[in-house]
């Protein structure tokens, strides 16, 4: 009777636990951490902006270019207690998502010392997010790196900032600046894609940089 009660507290025990865990906001994301990414992986939330944000960016837009829902506008939707940045890409074109770095166009962030981002998001097809700097900001001509679909699930990949892990299209143009350059004069992290995608983004930290609130 004894051995029949113990394993009963374990089976209560088990699912309180599991339970808890999934109430945890982002507790459902799977996380990924390459071989590059700083000690102690994923960084610790910082507190939000007064207005909405996530990790203190609260500047995500949806430009205008390619047909999306949102057309324009911001992107945050309140989620679980915070805010999620969700837009839908329609059509084969190119289509351009935005985020300032710091939380107004005419602001830049250095991340010469940084490391690279954490993004926590999910993703229907494959995209591109490309580092934009101030003194070349528009154009598709730009370093870019590839953000991989995730099926659906929200997941929290780590992309590193080294050279080698960045390149450009043909397509779009190859870029007139080095990317050391485009890191010292970091405007904004642009998600570029030319496939109908789905997209839902919870997080984004970048290493050594705490974005300033408006």
């Amino acid at each position: 009777m004894r051995a029949v009660t113990k394993q009963v507290r374990t089976a209560i025990t088990f699912a309180f636990v599991l339970m808890i865990s999934l109430s945890v906001p982002g507790a459902a994301a799977q996380a990924s951490t390459p071989s590059g990414a700083p000690e102690g992986a994923l960084p610790a939330r910082r507190g939000e902006c007064a207005t909405p944000s996530i990790d203190r960016l609260q500047q995500w837009l949806a430009s205008g270019e390619g047909t999306t829902v949102p057309r324009t506008g911001s992107l945050l939707v309140p989620e679980g207690g915070r805010y999620a940045a969700k837009v839908t890409f329609l059509n084969n074109e190119w289509h351009v998502a935005v985020v300032w770095l710091g939380n107004q166009f005419e602001a830049q962030a250095d991340l010469s010392a940084s490391s690279g981002f954490w993004l926590t998001y999910s993703a229907d097809e494959d995209l591109y997010v490309q580092l934009r700097p101030a003194s070349h900001w528009s154009g598709g001509d730009k370093w870019l790196t590839r953000i991989p679909a995730t099926g659906g699930k929200i997941v929290t990949t780590f992309f590193g900032f080294a050279p080698d892990s960045w390149t450009w299209l043909p397509e779009l143009g190859k870029p007139s600046y080095s990317f050391a350059s485009a890191l010292g004069e970091a405007r904004g992290l642009v998600f570029v894609g030319k496939t109908p995608n789905k997209l839902d983004f919870r997080g984004l930290r970048i290493d050594g940089y705490t974005p300033p609130c408006r």
